[in-house]
């Protein structure tokens, strides 16, 4: 008995059949939290303290101008202001967001005197290739 050829549309529903499985599955199995089985208020706080951490944002732009939140600053006044916010609050995280065409040595600079200036973790923001 000869064979007889698969059309384009018998060959894609096996793909389609395991694509909707793995979708059911990831929607049942990707519960983040299970609900409260009773509502709760939590009590209420008197303290001053805000409820995320302090975030400073440095920025170094391709001509090699620096900000921090905003503010654009020389590289002294950048460590001083750094140091100064460090002392203030100590779990405050910084994050550094360099212009593509920045200089590489500039931003290791920048990097050098925020560790000068106290900073022990940095996060160096940066897009994906193509977004």
């Amino acid at each position: 008995m000869p064979k007889r050829a698969q059309s384009d549309d018998e060959r894609v529903l096996p793909l389609i059949n395991v694509v909707f499985l793995l979708l059911i599955f990831f929607m049942l199995a990707g519960q983040l939290a299970s609900a409260d089985p009773f509502r709760i208020e939590p009590p209420q706080s008197r303290s001053e303290g805000s409820d995320a951490a302090a975030e400073l944002t440095v920025l170094v732009g391709a001509d090699g101008r620096l900000a921090l939140d905003g503010q654009e600053l020389t590289a002294q006044a950048l460590q001083a202001a750094v140091a100064e916010r460090l002392a203030a609050e100590p779990a405050t995280s910084l994050r550094l967001k360099a212009d593509g065409a920045a200089e590489a040595t500039q931003v290791v600079a920048v990097m050098e005197r925020l560790r000068a200036a106290g900073v022990e973790r940095l996060r160096l923001l940066a897009v994906p290739e193509g977004g």
